[in-house]
């Protein structure tokens, strides 16, 4: 019989939904409401959660960089401390690293990583700043297009 594997938090120890009131948190992504009912969730609930950051973050990272090797990616966050989703694509792998240990990483070739021509000219702390911001971006769009009651009333447009 097949048992199925608990659904892990994605967080990776960065959480300003809870330290700072942030809507949605600057480490993990997930909205301020899924970071607090988190324990209260299904596991189908939890993967649905999963997923949506995974669709989010893989275009990203994929515009970014290339991942040579996922075995050394995963072995660099073990040996950095890094939280890892065991199945989630290794490009969440990646975001996971830059923004919880991109200080720590000298070369991403030890990681199996390259960065993409047209975004080798920025700094690796650059780069992970306008993937952060593109990311945000887009929980933003997807909090006040699917939970418009959770998203602030600043958000909401003109009812007439």
């Amino acid at each position: 019989m097949n048992q199925i594997t608990p659904v892990r938090t994605p967080c990776i120890g960065i959480c300003s939904a809870t330290s700072v009131g942030d809507r949605i948190c600057r480490g993990c992504k997930r909205f301020a409401f899924e970071v607090i009912d988190w324990n209260s969730y299904t596991e189908e609930q939890k993967r649905s959660i999963l997923l949506r950051l995974e669709k989010l973050i893989v275009p990203i990272v994929e515009t970014r960089f290339i991942i040579r090797s996922a075995p050394d990616l995963a072995a660099g966050l073990k040996r950095l401390g890094v939280p890892l989703q065991q199945d989630a694509a290794p490009q969440v792998w990646l975001h996971s690293l830059l923004k919880k240990r991109f200080r720590r990483v000298d070369s991403l070739t030890d990681f199996g990583v390259e960065v993409r021509p047209p975004w080798q000219s920025m700094t690796l702390a650059a780069l992970v700043d306008e993937m952060d911001a593109q990311l945000l971006l887009l929980c933003d769009a997807h909090l006040q297009r699917y939970f418009p009651d959770r998203a602030g009333a600043d958000l909401v447009g003109p009812t007439d």
